[in-house]
Parts: C-alpha cells; sequence; structure tokens
C-alpha cells in the first residue's frame, strides 16, 4: 500500500517517524563532525575486515561524500517539478489531487529532510563553522531547512485527508509549494557550487572514503538496501500519474530555420 493510500491518521503518524530518526541522526553526525575537526578520520561502525580485495573494490565504488549529497539533490529537483507541475495546474483548473501532492511531500519529509539534511546539520555545516569558512551563509541555509519543514508540514496537514483540494486549500497549497521551489532551486545550487566544494576541500582522502561509507550505512539502516533507488521509484510513480514522466515532452521545438539550398 502506498504511503498516499495509508488512513489519514497512520499517515500523520508515519510523517512524525523520520523527525525522531532524524535526532538520532544528528546526534551521530555531531560527533563525527568534531571528531573531524579535530584532525580525526571517522570510521564506518560496522565494516568487514580490512585488506579483503572485495572491500577495496567497494570502497573505491562509495559515492564521495558530496556525490552522495547532490545526487540526492537531483531527487530534490525532480519533486520541485512536481510542485511546480501541480501549482501551476492549480492556476488552470483550481484542482490539486491531494494525494499525489501527498506522497511527494512525505519524500521531502523522510528522505530529504530527516536524512539528506540531517546530514548536512550534522557533518557538512560545523565542520565548515569549525574551519571558519561560510558561516552566513550557513546560517542561511540552515534557516531554509526550517522554513522548509514548516511549508512542508503544512502540506502534509493540507492533503492528509486525501481527495482534491481546492478553493482556499488549493490556493493555500499553490502557495506552499510555489514558495518552496522558489527557496530550494538557489538553495540546493550554492550548497551544490560552493558549499559542497568548500566542505571537499576541507576533508582528507581518508576521511571521504570512510565518510562515504558512514553515508551509505545512514542510509542503508533509515531506509534498507536499496533506499535512494526506492526513493527514486516513488518519485517516477507520482511523475507518471501525473502525465510528466516521459523525459521528451520537455524538449523544445525547434525555432532555427532550415538552412536554405
Amino acid at each position: 500500500m502506498s504511503a498516499a493510500r495509508q488512513p489519514a491518521e497512520r499517515r500523520v503518524a508515519s510523517a512524525a517517524a523520520p523527525t525522531r530518526r532524524r535526532a538520532i541522526l544528528l546526534g551521530a553526525g555531531g560527533l563525527a563532525a568534531a571528531a573531524a575537526g579535530a584532525g580525526i578520520t571517522v570510521a564506518a561502525t560496522s565494516s568487514p575486515a580490512s585488506g579483503s580485495a572485495a572491500q577495496l573494490r567497494r570502497d573505491e565504488a562509495q559515492p564521495t561524500p558530496g556525490e552522495d549529497l547532490m545526487r540526492e539533490h537531483g531527487l530534490l529537483i525532480r519533486i520541485l517539478l512536481i510542485y511546480r507541475y501541480l501549482a501551476g495546474d492549480f492556476q488552470s483548473s483550481g484542482l490539486i489531487p491531494a494525494l499525489h501532492l501527498h506522497d511527494a511531500a512525505l519524500i521531502i519529509h523522510d528522505y530529504i529532510e530527516a536524512f539528506h539534511e540531517a546530514l548536512e546539520e550534522g557533518y557538512v555545516f560545523p565542520r565548515l563553522r569549525q574551519a571558519g569558512q561560510l558561516d552566513s551563509t550557513v546560517s542561511t541555509l540552515l534557516l531554509q531547512h526550517a522554513r522548509g519543514r514548516e511549508l512542508t508540514q503544512l502540506i502534509l496537514a493540507d492533503t492528509a485527508a486525501g481527495g482534491v483540494a481546492r478553493g482556499s486549500t488549493g490556493k493555500r497549497l499553490a502557495g506552499a509549494m510555489a514558495a518552496f521551489t522558489r527557496m530550494y532551486e538557489p538553495h540546493e545550487a550554492r550548497e551544490d557550487t560552493v558549499v559542497y566544494p568548500a566542505y571537499r576541500n576541507l576533508l582528507s582522502a581518508a576521511e571521504i572514503s570512510e565518510l562515504g561509507q558512514r553515508f551509505a550505512q545512514l542510509e542503508h539502516e533509515q531506509f534498507g538496501a536499496d533506499g535512494f533507488t526506492a526513493m527514486v521509484s516513488r518519485v517516477a510513480q507520482i511523475e507518471a500519474a501525473l502525465g510528466i514522466y516521459d523525459l521528451a515532452q520537455f524538449t523544445p521545438p525547434n525555432i532555427i530555420p532550415p538552412a536554405l539550398p
């Protein structure tokens, strides 16, 4: 059963659970950041014996922390496209399919806010501040995380009953989606082009390897072995239901006239 088809009470309860998981993740992250700031590498808590050729191959294939976070940004972008589509469609139809929006907001809540942003707040931002770098930018990003969670809670509450949102509720949801999208497009662009490169420059090669393993382990603990793939599949199902999955439909027509013979 999809999250959107669960009874409203169960969906609201499931929306609160990742907040508790995020608190646990932040606790581990704070310790990791403090250790890293002191020049101590962060070891994965459950790794096979060193020296194994298979383990070395897995380590080499493991995404770096920055690559992992940027991949998760790609997932976020796809949900921003869903938000943009739904908000725009409301302007013409006056209706919002609450089930699809609720499902998209749950992915934001469960994976982006409770996991991805928890990694940033537990590992990335503290390390930058310890190094005296990008303090103002980090403060702004943290405030935007808080504002984003407020918008997500509004969306989840207004769509919990399912059905179709219209009237004042639809207008409020369209405004929340537009505000979320407007904030997170520059937010993630600044992180990808400024914050993550600065963080990468503070890490040794050993720290990059160990943190990559740690991020993967935390994801596995929270979402299972294929957590990211499962989230991508959920997003694709929403896109398909809304008719925006086919990538080709976004290709603009050719506006360059053919060359004269």
